[in-house]
């Protein structure tokens, strides 16, 4: 027990005495501190006295897509760690190719009394979807919040990246390196992320490069699927049409635009550069380490929690879309165009 108690100490950063008070459900430590204690216990892989075990305040349904691009993993890990410290359970449900639909999810969650749900990259996201399957779960009285996807058609509240604004970022700092022959790898068209990443990548090519929208449109942008063989066939396009840099829609389609160089026995980021999108999980010890954009997954996750509690305690956001800046993150996939090298 001493040996015990020790250890977690050490790893919450507190006195065994603190350590000691909170196993034994004393009063008089901070709510902090007794969070870092119960960590400590959870990393260290000791179970939680039965005392310490919260009741749970509920149910709350988290829907993503996949899981094979880790930036859901990771985005799922911030909203769940977020709801339990709020007292909730969350339940994951993700959708898979040939598995449950989005609906079916909703449905045996609803069933099984969810406070709320939160949807991520969910049907809201594309324009051809109908949107009345979500006045219909507004109009069972259970509280909703959508990430990554905008639709003017729904009454609740949206979080999201701010597409357009990652878009500027890339290529303004590939334009910086030189390059003149942009290309843009990325989904269906018919998701607002999508459209957005256009309308940012055209915006600032037209900008920076002079370029015309049509030109733009019609050479540079190509879409695929987001995922890796969906980047490398869309890459393998776009270096067929010379382009010297790709920015792509995920990180994973930056994967794919890598393995593409290569095949064409090409090196990034000698001959070409790629940058990405996420900033996923263990992205930068990729080879080379990606250069991407990072989505604002913390703060993304923590407002999807916290406006969604807002809605469960009877105070409703209103209809609005809550935007949250990305930060380009530069690392060893880019570098000057190939016709740049050796000025000064």
């Amino acid at each position: 027990m001493t040996t015990r108690l020790a250890d977690i100490a050490v790893q919450a950063g507190v006195s065994e005495a603190t350590v000691s008070r909170v196993l034994n459900g004393k009063p008089g430590v901070a709510a902090t501190t007794r969070q870092s204690v119960l960590a400590a216990l959870d990393v260290l892989g000791y179970e939680r006295p039965v005392r310490l075990r919260q009741r749970s305040e509920g149910l709350v349904g988290l829907i993503t897509p996949e899981l094979e691009n880790p930036i859901f993993p990771a985005l799922a890990q911030v909203i769940g760690q977020a709801l339990t410290r709020q007292g909730y359970t969350p339940v994951l449900a993700t959708q898979t190719p040939g598995g449950s639909t989005e609906d079916e999810l909703t449905e045996m969650l609803v069933d099984r009394g969810v406070a709320g749900i939160i949807y991520v990259s969910g049907l809201h996201a594309d324009t051809t979807a109908d949107m009345q399957r979500y006045d219909r779960l507004r109009a069972q009285g259970v509280p909703y919040v959508l990430v990554d996807g905008f639709s003017p058609k729904v009454q609740a509240p949206f979080i999201s990246p701010d597409d357009r604004a990652a878009m500027s970022l890339a290529v303004t700092h590939l334009v910086s390196l030189g390059h003149t022959r942009i290309g843009l790898a990325l989904g269906p068209k018919r998701f607002v992320p999508v459209q957005r990443k256009i309308e940012g990548f055209v915006r600032t090519v037209q900008d920076q490069l002079g370029l015309s929208a049509e030109t733009v449109e019609s050479e540079l942008v190509q879409h695929s699927l987001y995922t890796l063989e969906g980047g490398q066939a869309a890459t393998t396009a776009l270096i067929e049409r010379n382009c010297t840099a790709v920015v792509c829609a995920s990180d994973m389609m930056a994967l794919g635009a890598i393995r593409a160089a290569r095949q064409l026995g090409l090196d990034v980021p000698k001959d070409i550069s790629v940058v990405g999108f996420d900033d996923s999980p263990l992205i930068a010890f990729t080879d080379p380490p990606l250069t991407t954009v990072r989505k604002p997954v913390p703060a993304m996750g923590q407002a999807a929690v916290r406006t969604l509690l807002e809605e469960i305690g009877g105070t409703p956001a209103p209809h609005s879309e809550f935007v949250f800046m990305p930060e380009l993150v530069v690392r060893g996939s880019t570098a000057s165009a190939p016709g740049e090298r050796g000025r000064p």
